[in-house]
């Protein structure tokens, strides 16, 4: 039987790992932001401080970085709604700043609906990853807000995400279209006059 001295560095292990692979996500995310997808993985390791042999490590293909950073953004989105619920000021603002941050998470995918179209296995089931996830946690967000009668009750989370959604399309290809500001006046349409 282990002590509790033996079984402390173990988990500290862990929680080192959990952070180095962390900050590796986050460095991903960052240069899919600037290069898209197709960003180097020198310049990945760059800003993760790492050496290249350690991305590949922890991610041996291209396309298993790019689901594990996908993976981790939309676990982040996911996180964010109760905890904005939580602490802001209303319902509404909590739904409205987590739209804001699923704007950012939409419009900042660089090449990633292309990766996502592609016939490489490892995306096929990133699709219903993203709505098992967030469409209920929009939906919490929407019951909140309609509860307390600031908006609208027949709106559907999924019809509310994919709407968001078509609005952020294009965002990169023409600098004259503002779609978080697209986005806004949407949520703002939603509120119970």
């Amino acid at each position: 039987m282990p002590d509790s001295g033996s079984e402390q560095p173990v988990q500290r292990k862990r929680a080192d790992a959990r952070r180095n692979e962390k900050t590796l996500l986050d460095a991903a995310a960052a240069a899919f932001v600037d290069s898209g997808v197709d960003a180097p993985v020198r310049d990945i390791a760059g800003r993760a401080r790492v050496g290249v042999a350690t991305i590949y490590r922890h991610f041996p293909t291209r396309a298993d970085l790019i689901v594990a950073v996908y993976r981790h953004q939309v676990e982040a989105c996911a996180e964010a709604g109760p905890a904005l619920l939580a602490d802001s000021t209303s319902p509404h603002a909590a739904l409205a700043s987590w739209i804001d941050l699923f704007v950012d998470f939409l419009v900042t995918k660089h090449g990633l609906a292309e990766a996502l179209q592609s016939d490489d296995a490892a995306f096929q089931t990133l699709h219903a990853y993203f709505l098992d996830r967030l469409v209920p946690v929009c939906a919490q967000l929407l019951e909140a807000a309609a509860a307390a009668g600031e908006v609208r009750s027949d709106v559907n989370a999924y019809e509310l995400l994919r709407g968001v959604g078509n609005l952020c399309i294009g965002a990169d290809n023409n600098t004259r279209y503002d779609a978080r500001r697209m986005v806004g006046l949407l949520i703002a349409g939603l509120r119970v006059t």
